[in-house]
This record gives C-alpha cells, sequence and structure tokens, in this order.
C-alpha cells in the first residue's frame, strides 16, 4: 500500500494540487482498501467503489461534499495511477444536500473582535476582511506578491489554480510593512547562519536555483521554527499554521462577546457581504473573491435579504 500512495502522492503533486488534496486523496485511497480488507484496487471496481461510498452515508452520516471527496479521491486513484477505467457508477446513496448561508459578522461585530486581536494575528485576519482571503492563501502569500504602491495583493494557485488580483487596504499598510521589516531582519539572520532558504512551487528550484534565498520568495508570515522537506531535504520555515490563527480568531470571538459560530473563513464572508451593503456589484466581488460562477457569490445577496424587498409589518 505505501508504494499505491507514494504514486498517488506523486502524481498529485506533478499536477499542481494544493497539499489539502492530496492529504485528502490520499486517505481516502488508504481508507477505501483498508475498508475491503487490505484488497490491491486492481482486484476491485465499480462494485467494491460503490459499497465504500455507500457505507460513508449509511453507518458515517458523512455529508454531501465529502462524499464526492472520497469519490474523486479513490476515481484519481483509478484513472492516474491504475489506467483503469471502472466505468459509470450507477444507483450511489447520495447524502441530502443542505445548503447554508454562510455565517456573516456584522460590521460593529467585526470591530469588536479587531479589539481583540494583536500583532501578526491581527495583520492576517486584517487580509482575511480586508481582502477577501482564504485562510490558506493568507498563510502561502510571498513577500513580491503584495504590492504597496497599486495597493493590491496577487494571489497564487488559488482554489482551482487560479490566480487572480485583490485589494490590499490601506489601513493594514503601516502594521504590515512594519511586519515585513521584522521578516527582512530574520531572513537575514537566517542567511547568517547558513539557512533562509525557502521552498520553491513547481520546478522553480531547477530554473532558479538562487530564487528560495531571495527576500521576495519568502513567506509574508513565516513560522518561528524551522522544518524539513521530507523530499529535498531543505531545512526552511514554513509559514505560520492554520490552527495558530483559528485558535487567536476563537479567542478573540469569545472575548468580544460575540456569539456566532464564526470562524478565520466567516471574514471572508463578512468582506463580501459588506461590499455588497457599501454599494459595489456583485461581478466586482466575484473577481476580488475568485469565484468560477457568479452564483457561488449571489449567496450573499440572500445573506443581505434584499431581493425580497420587503418591511416588516412591524416596523
Amino acid at each position: 500500500m505505501p508504494n499505491l500512495l507514494d504514486k498517488v502522492r506523486a502524481e498529485l503533486r506533478s499536477k499542481h494540487y494544493s497539499r489539502k488534496t492530496e492529504l485528502s486523496y490520499t486517505n481516502w485511497s488508504k481508507r477505501f482498501i483498508l475498508f475491503h480488507n487490505k484488497r490491491h484496487p486492481n482486484d476491485m471496481g465499480a462494485e467494491e467503489i460503490k459499497a465504500f461510498v455507500d457505507n460513508l452515508v449509511t453507518n458515517h452520516h458523512v455529508s454531501s461534499a465529502t462524499q464526492n471527496q472520497a469519490l474523486q479521491g479513490i476515481l484519481f486513484l483509478y484513472k492516474n495511477i491504475l489506467n483503469k477505467d471502472v466505468g459509470w457508477i450507477e444507483n450511489i446513496k447520495r447524502s441530502s444536500r443542505v445548503k447554508h448561508l454562510p455565517v456573516v459578522l456584522s460590521k460593529k461585530e467585526v470591530e469588536k473582535v479587531f479589539n481583540n486581536l494583536e500583532g501578526t494575528n491581527k495583520i492576517i485576519v486584517s487580509l482575511l476582511y480586508g481582502s477577501g482571503l482564504r485562510l490558506a492563501e493568507a498563510l502561502k502569500l510571498r513577500i513580491k506578491d503584495i504590492d504597496f504602491d497599486y495597493k493590491q495583493i496577487l494571489v497564487r494557485d488559488g482554489k482551482g489554480e487560479k490566480d487572480r488580483h485583490t485589494i490590499l487596504p490601506e489601513s493594514v499598510i503601516p502594521s504590515l510593512k512594519q511586519h515585513l521589516n521584522r521578516v527582512y531582519l530574520k531572513h537575514k539572520e537566517d542567511l547568517k547562519n547558513g539557512k533562509g532558504e525557502t521552498i520553491l512551487p513547481y520546478a522553480l528550484k531547477k530554473k532558479y536555483p538562487n530564487a528560495g534565498k531571495e527576500f521576495g520568495w519568502q513567506y509574508a508570515f513565516p513560522a518561528d521554527k524551522f522544518i524539513k522537506d521530507k523530499e529535498s531535504g531543505l531545512i526552511f520555515r514554513w509559514h505560520i499554521h492554520e490552527s495558530t490563527i483559528q485558535r487567536a480568531v476563537k479567542e478573540a470571538i469569545r472575548k468580544a462577546g460575540v456569539i456566532k459560530q464564526a470562524s478565520p473563513h466567516t471574514f471572508r464572508h463578512s468582506f463580501a457581504t459588506h461590499l455588497l451593503e457599501n454599494g459595489y456589484d456583485i461581478r466586482s466581488i466575484q473577481e476580488l473573491l475568485g469565484h468560477n460562477s457568479i452564483k457561488t457569490t449571489m449567496i450573499y445577496t440572500h445573506v443581505l435579504n434584499r431581493g425580497l424587498g420587503v418591511k416588516s409589518p412591524l416596523d
């Protein structure tokens, strides 16, 4: 099994899938094999795939998104690694899809939460709310992709492997510059100590051997500790872990007395909703968020509930 999963992992990386997708697909492939008592996937097909996916719904009550993710992970294994066509899998038990409106904070609630954040955590959350970034996009941000002159951020390899531009809030620029000055000094110190090289995406290491040591390629929000890349053996600073920001936001929400079930991603939802409130058109917001379809962005009109155009008789 390890060799098979290694092949899945290598194929995903060659196709530039995200690390999250890599972990997800390899995990589902492993669970699929274990579910069928470690039988090799070559000896199985559509019937066994259906049995596994049905079990997720029947016994584990997973969401439709999780069910679809599991199916896609297993189909990737068959199509890209085993080169085996399993055909159309019929009569899968589908998990009922429940459409929830996103949780959105009011402008006052956002202000209260920000009053309980500080330092690097506050800068990162400012980019979630002020630029509409996903948490992973903010943490993976490279210094060279921040444009202070044009007041914009270039988001590389966003969801769906798409690049896009979004706004850089003027109010965050002073604290962000101070933060990057500290990162610069830390980077210089790392170089003196024989480190300071970061990991590069795709095959850029071969094309630009020294780029990994350049300041512009460093993560804007590097971690305090070094880690070792298993493949290259490079010891480098990864970006701050998502859980660090998740904990900080959770604590800030508690201190602010906000009772909504909010998370870092809530600030991205709030970014879109508040832009709509301020009168910006839906197409512009779609581009800033990087949505493929306008239908995805339209959900924020439902959050505002403006489409009804009805005033309560009580008012």
